[in-house]
C-alpha cells in the first residue's frame, strides 16, 4: 500500500483486537502515526508494538471511550506524540460475551445492559469527536469514520440495545458532517456484516454463523481487513467528497431478498 496518508496522525479506539486491530495496521502501513487506544491495554501495547516492528509509527494508551477524561487524553496523547490528530476511528463496542448474553429483547431489557451499551457504543463516539474536532479544525480539517454495523439498520430477534446504539451512530455522522463540514470536517460511517473476529466467536454459535454465512452474497465472511481497507479509503484524498454517508461493507448481506439463504439451499 503507498503512503497515501503520510504525514497524518490517527487514533483507533478498540485497537487490541479484530476490526480495530486490523484498521491501526492498515493506518500505519498507508504512512499515518497511529495512537491505539483499548481499554486493554496489554493488547494495546501488544498492537503498537507490531507497528513498530513493521516499521511504523504508534504509541499506545488505555481508553475506557465511556469515561469523557480518558477520551480528552487519548486526544491529548496524539497531540504530545505526534502534534496532532487527522483522523479518527471511532471503534470500540460493548461486545463482551456477558453484556452481550443480557441484551436479549425488549420485555426483559435490564436498564443496565441498555446504559452500559450506550455508554459504550454511542457516548463513546460522541465523546472521540467532541474532542477530536477542535484538535482537527485546528490543522486545517480532518476524517472521522465511526464503526456502526448492519444491526443499526434492520430489526433482529435479540440484541436490541446493540442495535439501537449502532442506529444512533447513523445520527451522530450526519450530525457531525452537517455541522463541521464547513470547516473542513468529513465523518462517514462503516456498517459491517458478520465479520469473522474474537468477538464473533464469542458471541455467536457455529449454527448461527453457518447461517450469516449462507446469507452473505460472498463466498465468505467478511474479514477485519476489509472494514480496515475501507477506512483507508475513506481517509484519504480519494474519498475528499464523501461525507454524511454509511457505507455497509457487508459482503451483501442488506442486499437481498428475505428468502434469498432458503431459496439458495433448495437449489443444492
Amino acid at each position: 500500500m503507498s503512503a497515501i496518508l503520510s504525514g497524518k496522525v490517527a487514533a483507533v479506539t478498540g485497537a487490541a483486537s479484530g476490526i480495530g486491530r486490523a484498521t491501526a495496521h492498515a493506518l500505519a502501513r498507508a504512512g499515518a502515526a497511529v495512537v491505539v487506544a483499548d481499554l486493554d491495554d496489554t493488547g494495546a501495547r501488544r498492537v503498537a508494538g507490531e507497528i513498530a516492528d513493521d516499521g511504523g509509527r504508534a504509541v499506545a494508551i488505555r481508553t475506557d471511550v465511556a469515561r469523557e477524561a480518558e477520551i480528552r487524553a487519548m486526544v491529548e496523547a496524539a497531540v504530545a506524540e505526534f502534534g496532532g490528530l487527522d483522523i479518527l476511528h471511532n471503534n470500540a463496542a460493548a461486545a463482551s460475551p456477558a453484556l452481550m448474553s443480557r441484551d436479549r429483547d425488549i420485555v426483559s431489557m435490564e436498564v443496565e445492559v441498555w446504559d452500559q451499551t450506550f455508554a459504550v457504543n454511542l457516548r463513546g463516539p460522541m465523546l472521540g469527536c467532541k474532542h477530536a474536532i477542535p484538535v482537527m479544525i485546528a490543522r486545517g480539517g480532518g476524517v472521522i469514520v465511526n464503526t456502526s454495523s448492519v444491526s443499526g439498520l434492520t430489526g433482529d430477534l435479540s440484541r436490541p440495545a446493540y442495535g439501537a446504539s449502532k442506529g444512533g451512530i447513523e445520527a451522530l455522522t450526519l450530525n457531525v458532517a452537517t455541522q463541521y463540514g464547513k470547516q473542513g470536517i468529513r465523518c462517514n460511517a462503516i456498517a459491517p456484516g458478520v465479520m469473522e473476529t474474537p468477538a464473533l466467536i464469542a458471541n455467536v454459535s457455529p449454527e448461527d454463523i453457518a447461517l450469516y454465512r449462507r446469507n452473505h452474497l460472498t463466498p465468505r465472511l467478511g474479514l477485519p481487513e476489509d472494514v480496515a481497507a475501507t477506512v483507508v479509503f475513506l481517509a484519504s484524498p480519494g474519498a475528499a467528497f464523501i461525507t454524511g454517508q454509511t457505507i455497509r461493507v457487508d459482503g451483501g448481506l442488506l442486499s437481498h431478498h428475505p428468502a434469498y439463504a432458503e431459496m439458495m439451499r433448495q437449489r443444492e
